[in-house]
């Protein structure tokens, strides 16, 4: 399957769809699985950030003055409450001063449409480069929503990162945000009638957490 979107690029790195693997399986425990993740958030992390800015900087080694760098940017990692906190130790690994904010969204079962009931971010977010983290991108309900309100907090320079994504979810989110690159590491089939990926890998959030 090919997705022609511009704005949306997946990852296909060896060892990403190793651990992609690792998540569908059903017997995969809990401990396992936030290991994968962690690792598979590593990878995207490093992808994300090859495009960010440096500035200079005076450094002495321990033999002489040299230039070197740093981010020019301030990085806010914003995961989409709950199942986005497990992709936030491997983006921490490579990004470690980005800051963390928080979005709580969660599904109306009937509706399938998104409810907020947390909002928490860094005050300076409209002038840092914002990474959105949401592991599952099914019917892009939630991230959409997301994004708007980021938005609305003055968010110009904005990403959005997941684990695994449905055909409809990146039309949704195209659509409604097509400035906003949408870096995958798994691209699915399609949508079951609830509203899940097939073939997915379940509830990221449950499976991250153990509470199945």
């Amino acid at each position: 399957m090919k997705i022609t979107h511009n704005n949306f690029f997946l990852n296909e790195h060896p060892l990403i769809k190793k651990d992609i693997t690792i998540l569908r399986d059903k017997h995969t425990n809990p401990e396992i699985f936030r290991a994968a993740v962690k690792r598979i958030s590593l990878i995207l992390a490093v992808e994300i950030s090859k495009k960010y800015h440096l500035t200079k900087i005076d450094v002495e080694s321990p033999l002489e003055k040299t230039i070197g760098f740093q981010l020019k940017q301030n990085v806010v990692l914003v995961p989409v409450l709950r199942a986005g906190l497990g992709m936030v130790s491997g983006f921490l690994e490579v990004i470690p001063d980005a800051k963390v904010g928080h979005i709580g969204l969660q599904r109306n079962e009937e509706t399938l449409e998104p409810v907020e009931y947390y909002y928490k971010t860094p005050k300076d977010i409209h002038n840092s480069s914002v990474i959105l983290l949401d592991p599952m991108l099914a019917t892009g309900g939630s991230s959409s929503e997301a994004l708007k309100y980021l938005r609305k907090r003055g968010v110009k320079n904005c990403v959005f990162a997941c684990l695994v994504a449905a055909p409809e979810g990146i039309k949704k989110l195209s659509i409604d945000h097509a400035e906003i690159p949408i870096f995958c590491a798994a691209l699915d089939r399609q949508l079951n009638e609830r509203g899940y990926i097939l073939p997915g890998l379940g509830d990221a959030g449950d499976r991250t957490f153990g509470t199945l």
